[in-house]
């Protein structure tokens, strides 16, 4: 069983910068990649960056050069910095740990990019 608490989301200016944090805890050893998805209001969700547990990461091509997906195995955390955002980037941001068994999800944190 693992946990996921997201943080940071708020309301930012057009270029403006946040930083999302991701808590994990429970079972962390069982957590073999994590990664940042989104959901925009009245569309799907999509995924905006993953880590697997070696390091390697994978950017959604709208975000890549401007969100950077980091961890700190020590803190049992993920980040998300997102620099350079645009209104489109509006959405709930949410936590996802795949697992050995299972995928987990956190509640999810809002952040809203206005023009």
């Amino acid at each position: 069983q693992v946990q996921l608490v997201e943080s940071g989301g708020g309301l930012v200016q057009a270029g403006g910068s946040l930083r999302l944090s991701c808590a994990a805890s429970g079972s962390i050893f069982s957590i073999n990649q994590m990664g940042w998805y989104r959901q925009p209001p009245g569309k799907q969700r999509e995924l905006v960056a993953a880590i697997t547990s070696g390091g390697r990461t994978n950017y959604a091509d709208s975000v890549k050069g401007r969100f950077t997906i980091s961890r700190d195995n020590a803190k049992n955390t993920m980040y998300l910095q997102m620099n350079s955002l645009k209104p489109e980037d509006t959405a709930v941001y949410y936590c996802n740990a795949i697992g050995n068994l299972y995928n987990y999800w956190g509640q999810g944190t809002q952040v809203t990019v206005s023009s």
